[in-house]
């Protein structure tokens, strides 16, 4: 862009933000920064400015930007959930893709603010992983690159299995204030939050107002119910990892709980910044080939995919359709809802507040609009592709499946002594959707690097229960006798 176009930006950008007040929007203070495709590319690869070093990172930048150069594909901007928030701009856009790519931005900073999902996000996790970068190059310093790179493989591979809800966030708070107490010699706090024993005769202990004997091995634990926080229990309980490296999965596990309300929102939360992308650039003063250029924008960003469903497109439907729907309600909506007309933009702004994609969908997207649409179910049947169901409560239900917990499979820890050895067993939540069996046999020697004792994950295959485990050396699986 040219210092001229860079002028006019910033007094658009001016101009926009104003308009997104005058309609309700509500953000932190906006930071811009307009980068060459080299720098875009690189905070789309590491999701963050700033953030420790890995290989995965690499390989992902240099894809995203091969398909950049060969104009397959584009990022148009970046924006970081903090306070204040970050935009981030190509360089190679034109002034007017700017301008949209800034209205857009200010859609998603009110998303982050106001939706509920995003209450327990940390504001300032920009600095937050620039000081954890820091700390993992010097744990590379002193144990030595090969080591902490091992052990990013494994921790990346399992780093989504965490639970995000509020009791799993503050699930790491409760462990260290028990592990403070348990130091501190408070006896009965102890016994009554940790009731795991170390060995048969800790209650003769207890009897006697003594903590149990330190032998100074980390016990074996079992959950007192299925623990979905993957991550945080091997974190606390594994006998393989030294501190250094329990550190570093917490940082894993940090992170991932910081970008755990944008996988669970991702449909609201695009269709949302492309709602008010397109009001506010409707209020500006655009010359007549800027409208047709952004014309020409926006609706190859709402274009349908083919093969999956683009968010921009059924998240800017939703909305639209909420508010008509509020806006003009039927006899019968009036009736059996008291609903008055005129309430279309109060709606969808308390809408923004309180859902997640799963609620979103079950809610809105109603039969006319799954019609109107056209969205359908469709597998591969032998050699062709074929619609296999249309009835729109199963398409619904089947997009609403898939973004359970953010499209994640759910996992839970049934037990960390399993055979009364330490081994650790997993079993999958199945649902009706099999786990991708290649990638569960090349993530569990990732779980055996992290528990150091064999590893077990039981899950469904073809209708029968299975049992996939891992010794360190080769992967076996038995079916389980019914």
């Amino acid at each position: 862009m040219t210092n001229e176009e860079m002028a006019q930006l910033g007094a658009s950008i001016e101009q926009m933000t104003d308009i997104a007040k005058s309609f309700g929007l509500d953000f932190y203070p906006m930071r811009y920064e307009v980068c060459p495709a080299d720098i875009i590319y690189t905070f789309g690869a590491y999701g963050m400015p700033t953030r420790f070093h890995h290989w995965s990172f690499g390989k992902q930048f240099h894809r995203m930007k091969l398909d950049y150069d060969l104009g397959m594909s584009r990022i148009y901007e970046l924006v970081i959930n903090s306070n204040p928030c970050y935009a981030f701009l190509l360089d190679g856009n034109t002034l007017l893709q700017n301008k949209t790519v800034c209205a857009h931005v200010l859609g998603h900073c009110d998303f982050f603010k106001n939706n509920a999902t995003f209450r327990y996000t940390s504001r300032d996790m920009v600095e937050r992983m620039a000081a954890s970068a820091e700390r993992i190059y010097h744990y590379e310093l002193q144990y030595g690159r090969g080591r902490v790179e091992q052990l990013l493989d494994a921790g990346l591979a399992l780093s989504e299995h965490i639970d995000a809800s509020t009791d799993g966030r503050n699930a790491r708070k409760v462990v260290k204030q028990q592990q403070f107490l348990q130091r501190r010699g408070d006896n009965q706090v102890v016994f009554k939050s940790n009731p795991h024993a170390r060995t048969p005769y800790d209650d003769l202990w207890e009897l006697d107002g003594k903590p149990p004997a330190d032998d100074g091995k980390k016990p074996i634990v079992k959950p007192r119910a299925a623990q979905k926080d993957v991550m945080l229990f091997i974190i606390e309980n594994s006998p393989a990892l030294e501190e250094w490296e329990r550190d570093i999965l917490s940082i894993l596990r940090e992170e991932m709980l910081y970008f755990w309300p944008q996988l669970e929102t991702k449909i609201m939360n695009e269709g949302w910044a492309t709602y008010w992308h397109l009001r506010i650039m409707r209020e500006m003063d655009l010359t007549d080939d800027e409208a047709i250029e952004f014309a020409k924008m926006h609706s190859g960003v709402v274009l349908p995919s083919r093969m999956s469903i683009n968010p921009y497109h059924i998240g800017l439907a939703i909305w639209e359709d909420i508010e008509r729907r509020w806006n003009e309600p039927t006899v019968d909506e009036i009736d059996k809802f008291g609903r008055q007309p005129g309430q279309g933009r109060e709606k969808i702004f308390e809408v923004r507040e309180m859902e997640n994609d799963v609620s979103f969908l079950r809610n809105y997207l109603t039969k006319d609009l799954i019609e109107k649409l056209d969205l359908y179910l469709y597998q591969k049947v032998g050699n062709d592709w074929r619609v296999v169901e249309t009835d729109w409560e199963k398409v619904r239900d089947t997009i609403v499946a898939s973004r359970v917990n953010g499209g994640i499979p759910v996992l839970y820890v049934e037990d960390g002594d399993y055979n009364r050895n330490g081994e650790l067993y997993i079993k999958h939540e199945y649902e009706g959707v099999e786990l991708d069996l290649r990638h569960l046999e090349r993530t569990l020697p990732y779980l055996h690097r992290v528990w150091g004792r064999q590893v077990h994950l039981q899950t469904v295959v073809e209708g029968r229960d299975v049992i996939f485990s891992y010794d360190g050396k080769k992967t076996q699986r038995r079916f389980v006798k019914e």
